[in-house]
């Protein structure tokens, strides 16, 4: 029986020997796989860095660069017309879709190129109120008076007078753009494409708003700041922008001087911390040689680069849309313009490609939406030449 058990042991222990030694070689025979793929890998990997050496190529990037296939797919589409890879761009990953009203949505780079030189223009832009929307007006609520205030005690409390809101709705319309190029200039690769078709974008674009936000008539274009009701500044109501007489027809009075002080005074205090002037050159010529009665210039230059001119302590904004003097002309505005102006855009570039209309050139077909309008009739007012 002892002889059994005995042998019955050695067995186990046979087997177990046996078992461990297999899952030792099956061990062994895993790690040899492993190592044999690392080592294919690593090669390959090394490969790779040969070729991209030899070639010149720049290293592969880390990140992904999203914009990248917009900006090729809209490059060819501007070249040759193909259009395929921007209609094969997914939405979620800021494609550039088809618009409603045929086009294509222009590269990130070009509208951002497009903004940027419309921010920088000499237009009502630099120092009006900018809003982005996507529908197609923009809605807001003004005070048409002060809102009325009283003192009040424990026992009783002083009515006060509730001040009125009054809705305006600024629509956004349609601005264009048709800049051309002949086939054989799109054809030469050296020629940067995007970069002139920024630029002759936002030139006209540049100055079709400028003209629209100074002297526009609301028909299919923004309302300009000019082309509102005006009236005496005493006797200015609601939507009705106030004047200052300059005391002379077509030109300023004898006290120069005074009637600019007058025109700053008349604006209310609550925007005159904020508020410059507005004028084209012929009359900013004119201003410039005024003096005070003790021999001073009224204008003072600007002392560093990027700032505006001073006249009697308030920035001065060029804009040759303004009238020139002439008898009853508004040729000088003044006031807190942010306040004053709110200029509404949707935030996308549409571009359509014709080869057909101009033979042998290419028409692009640009638009953008934009829209203005005065909001606080209080926050400006003009110099009328009368």
């Amino acid at each position: 029986m002892t002889e059994v058990k005995a042998a019955g042991a050695a067995g186990t222990a046979a087997d177990l020997r046996g078992a461990m030694s297999g899952f030792v070689s099956e061990l062994k025979g895993f790690r040899e796989d492993i190592q044999t793929r690392l080592n294919a890998q690593e090669e390959r990997m090394n490969m790779i860095d040969r070729k991209t050496a030899i070639r010149g190529r720049a290293p592969l990037s880390a990140t992904a660069e999203v914009e990248v296939p917009h900006q090729k797919a809209f490059n060819a589409y501007l070249r040759s017309g193909d259009d395929d890879g921007l209609r094969g761009l997914a939405i979620e990953e800021k494609g550039l879709t088809v618009a409603s009203d045929g086009g294509f949505l222009a590269a990130p780079q070009v509208a951002e190129t497009v903004q940027k030189v419309l921010r920088g223009s000499a237009s009502l832009r630099r120092v009006a109120n900018v809003v982005a929307i996507e529908s197609a007006a923009f809605e807001v609520l003004v005070d048409k008076g002060d809102q009325g205030a009283g003192w009040a005690t424990e026992a009783a409390s002083a009515e006060t007078s509730a001040g009125g809101l009054e809705r305006i709705t600024i629509p956004v319309h349609e601005l264009s753009a048709m800049p051309k190029a002949s086939q054989r200039l799109l054809d030469d690769a050296a020629f940067d494409v995007e970069g002139w078709l920024a630029e002759r974008i936002a030139d006209k674009f540049a100055r079709a708003e400028a003209a629209a936000f100074v002297s526009g008539d609301g028909v299919d274009k923004p309302r300009g700041i000019l082309s509102y009701p005006v009236a005496a500044d005493a006797d200015a109501g609601d939507g009705q922008i106030g004047t200052v007489s300059s005391g002379s027809l077509g030109d300023f009075g004898e006290s120069s001087a005074d009637t600019l002080i007058d025109l700053i005074y008349a604006l209310g205090a609550e925007y005159r911390a904020n508020a410059a002037f507005m004028m084209n050159s012929k009359t900013a010529a004119r201003i410039r040689k005024m003096k005070d009665a003790d021999g001073r210039f009224l204008w003072t230059d600007a002392l560093n680069a990027g700032q505006e001119p001073q006249l009697l302590g308030h920035p001065v904004l060029i804009s040759e849309d303004m009238p020139d003097m002439a008898p009853a002309s508004l040729s000088v505005a003044f006031g807190d313009f942010r306040a004053a102006y709110t200029i509404v855009e949707r935030p996308d570039l549409r571009v359509l490609r014709d080869p057909f209309s101009a033979k042998p050139h290419v028409l692009f077909y640009a638009t953008k939406r934009v829209g203005g309008g005065v909001t606080d009739f209080r926050a400006v007012k003009l110099l009328q030449f009368s």
